[in-house]
């Protein structure tokens, strides 16, 4: 028996329970160290390729600045997100905490932005592995397209196997990738000369300098690409249902995974480029090898094995982030937010068509463009605007809900995610600074999928979607008191 109600605008319908189990995900598959092992194949990949081409933005200095920014955004962000996960649960992990603190038009907002950020980020990454796989000179390949299909059919298929499984390959090639970036640093401290992290000639530009070559606004440029060594961290909380323990596994995975990855970005950041050069690797999409070939004077063993094994952190990344993708269009798509076609499960209970649809507009994405760096900026420009919305989230629901119950209470208070806000709005403005269109474009999808759920969707919500049961609980709550 369905009934539907009005509340606040937003027209409810309480669905069936055969509903819900056609929408069901595969329970306690994951404990916390393969949720941080699920954190750190997130980003991994942006250690091999895309943050260099901040140095084209604002040389090492630049990039030296912009990436302590938002080392300091991402690790207050991260202590915040830890709180939420523990106290809210669910798979729709930023979309349900919005959902909680904002309502659900701020709810969808921050769903969508981060669907924008996981569909993108993936596109992006299947460029750099088809640069990674051209600089092998694999298969004879003069256009990477076929590598992009492949790699799409493969670990979008692995997904479909089941989550357990894709979750433990994933931890297996993460560590693969983890032994290249300790083969590489090992390799390169010998060849360390600070003087090549300088070697971008200062340009014009009012305040530019040896440190800062683009001036200081090469810095506010650069943020876009310093996001790239921890963007998608965050979506370790889309795999709370999916959690052995969620209030006490979430916590400790994402700021496990966070960590492992502050080390492996200031490595990067200052062996590659000073080894290398910073001028040599500045627009390479395979910074690692060249940085490699430059510091010891043309090809050698360690050079291959940081293309060959680095291969592994690109597909990690892009193996994970498909599972995220996933998992935030499913539980919009569940609650009603999206069409709810989209979120039915199959025998292994993966969302086959959350998994499906995403991949191919990514495939489209990454062959027609062929731009890793312009996706990079259209995946960031979602990822802040969610960020910004979920620090908000953090000191709403602080303020407004004190008495929640938190397994985790973040070191700091809203003083910690005001400090991630604060930065987030900062990272927002800096998308626009580098390209205009590209914001412009995505600014625009976002404001066609508000569109869509202000005329259409908000007047089909699913009553009792595990979001929208969290806002009916505390709805209750405050009646009774």
């Amino acid at each position: 028996m369905q009934s539907k109600r009005h509340v606040h605008g937003v027209d409810y319908e309480k669905v069936s329970a055969d509903y819900l189990e056609k929408r069901k995900l595969q329970q306690g598959a994951a404990g916390w160290v393969l949720l941080a092992g699920l954190g750190v194949a997130y980003v991994i990949s942006g250690d091999f390729a895309g943050w260099n081409f901040g140095l084209e933005q604002g040389g090492w200095g630049g990039l030296l600045i912009a990436t302590v920014l938002m080392a300091i955004m991402y690790t207050c962000m991260v202590l915040g997100l830890a709180e939420m996960s523990s106290s809210i649960p669910v798979a729709g992990a930023g979309y349900g905490f919005a959902r909680r603190a904002l309502g659900p038009l701020g709810g969808f907002a921050t769903g969508v932005a981060i669907l924008i950020e996981y569909a993108v980020a993936p596109a992006a990454i299947a460029v750099f592995i088809g640069g990674y796989v051209e600089a092998l000179g694999l298969f004879g390949l003069t256009n990477a397209w076929p590598v992009y299909l492949a790699a799409y059919v493969i670990f979008v298929g692995l997904h479909l196997w089941g989550v357990g499984e894709a979750l433990k390959v994933m931890f297996v090639i993460t560590g693969i990738a983890l032994v290249a970036l300790v083969a590489f640093t090992v390799g390169m401290i010998p060849k360390f000369d600070g003087a090549r992290l300088f070697d971008i000639a200062p340009t014009d530009a009012p305040g530019a300098s040896t440190f800062l070559p683009f001036g200081a606004v090469g810095v506010w440029a650069a943020l876009v690409y310093a996001i790239w060594f921890f963007l998608a961290i965050e979506g370790v909380p889309l795999a709370a249902e999916e959690a052995r323990d969620p209030r006490r596994d979430m916590p400790k995975g994402i700021i496990a995974g966070m960590i492992v990855l502050l080390v492996t970005a200031a490595l990067m950041l200052l062996l590659a480029p000073g080894g290398g050069g910073s001028k040599a690797i500045a627009g390479s999409d395979s910074p690692l090898p060249d940085a490699v070939r430059a510091a010891y004077g043309g090809d050698n063993f360690l050079a291959d094995f940081v293309n060959y094994v680095g291969l592994a952190g690109l597909i990690a990344s892009f193996f994970s982030i498909i599972y995220a993708y996933s998992r935030q269009l499913f539980a919009l798509s569940r609650a009603g937010y999206l069409p709810r076609w989209m979120s039915v499960t199959g025998k292994r209970r993966t969302p086959y068509l959350a998994l499906i649809v995403p991949g191919t507009v990514g495939f489209l994405l990454a062959a027609i463009t062929q731009a890793g760096d312009l996706m990079i900026q259209i995946a960031v420009f979602g990822a802040t605007i969610s960020y910004v919305l979920m620090m908000l989230s953090h000191i709403v629901l602080r303020r407004r809900e004190p008495n929640m119950e938190r397994p985790y209470r973040t070191p700091g208070g809203v003083v910690t995610t005001g400090i991630a806000l604060v930065l987030a709005m900062a990272a927002v403005v800096a998308v626009f600074l580098v390209d205009v269109v590209a914001a412009l474009w995505v600014a625009g999808i976002f404001v066609a999928h508000l569109a869509y759920f202000w005329f259409y969707s908000r007047h089909r919500l699913v009553a009792n979607a595990p979001e929208e049961e969290f806002e009916a609980i505390e709805r209750a709550e405050q009646e009774l008191a």
